[in-house]
Parts: structure tokens; C-alpha cells; sequence
């Protein structure tokens, strides 16, 4: 392979590589020091200070109603969020953040997507949008979902629920 490769399909393949291991190395460090995956850490986060239902919850993460159900099963068992019935539909819940939550979401170091934000923010829009086009053709060329979650997470899927 390497005789076919040339110097720039190197260096793209070379910095692919640096993404992933970052995005690996402070998911690790993020599991070790919290017990949270980065995609918890989010959830977590779009509660702080409200409460969403989780179909809310799943369209403003970009997620299935079915990863919604078991991220949110999991950070319940965990005493992290609460859920309060609504008193209008029975059917339908609130969710929250508990105090243990709360607690969870202030002892958390800042994660990668926030540091990626900052830095991107701080790049005039036409970098920005060359990194953006960049970034979604390299996506096409390696036929990745279209539908990804906008979140930087390398733990398994979780679009299966349990079985029974």
C-alpha cells in the first residue's frame, strides 16, 4: 500500500489518525475520571438548567429514540437525571438533572468538543467553512453515516436496546 500511497495521502491518513487518537485518548479520560462517556457528558449538559423530554432531548442531539432510551436509562440508574411525569399527559415525562447530576456535570474537565469549539470559533468563517467542506468530504469518501450525531464520541453504538 505504501507504494501507491503518496506523500499528501500520508499526511491526510496521519492527521485521521491524531483525530482518532485524541478523541480516544480524552474519551478514556473522560470514562476514568467520571464514568461518563463524552455523549453523556453532552446529554448532561443539554439538561443543565432545564428540563427536555427525550424525544427533545434525541433531536437536539442528533440521536435515535432509541440511543436516547438507553443513555437515558443508563445516567437514571447512575441517580444522575430525574424524571418527573407531566401532569397534563401521563404518557410524557420531564427530564432533569438530579443534585448527584448537577454534582457529576461541575466535576468534569472540559471535553474536546469544547475545546475544539473555542478554537473554532477563534478562526475567521471562510476557515471555518473550508474545515467544514473538508471535513464532510472526507465523511463522503469514506462512506460515513450522514445522519451522525454531532458529537465527538468513540464508544460503541448505542442504537440497540438491551435485550429482555
Amino acid at each position: 500500500m505504501d507504494a501507491v500511497m503518496d506523500g499528501n495521502t500520508k499526511l491526510a491518513f496521519s492527521a485521521m489518525r491524531r483525530i482518532l487518537r485524541s478523541t480516544e485518548t480524552q474519551a478514556r479520560a473522560l470514562m476514568t475520571r467520571t464514568g461518563l462517556t463524552p455523549s453523556q457528558l453532552v446529554l448532561l449538559q443539554k439538561l443543565d438548567g432545564t428540563e427536555l423530554t427525550a424525544s427533545s432531548l434525541a433531536a437536539r442531539l442528533g440521536v435515535s429514540q432509541a440511543t436516547m432510551t438507553v443513555m437515558i436509562q443508563k445516567l437514571e440508574a447512575r441517580g444522575l437525571i430525574a424524571r418527573r411525569q407531566c401532569s397534563l399527559d401521563r404518557r410524557r415525562s420531564w427530564l432533569s438533572l438530579s443534585p448527584l447530576g448537577q454534582d457529576a456535570l461541575r466535576g468534569t474537565p472540559d471535553g474536546l468538543q469544547e475545546k475544539f469549539a473555542s478554537e473554532f470559533g477563534k478562526l475567521q468563517g471562510w476557515e471555518q467553512m473550508a474545515i467544514v467542506s473538508s471535513l464532510i468530504r472526507v465523511a463522503d469518501m469514506l462512506d460515513a453515516e450522514p445522519d451522525a450525531a454531532p458529537l465527538i464520541d468513540s464508544a460503541p453504538s448505542l442504537t440497540t436496546l438491551p435485550e429482555a
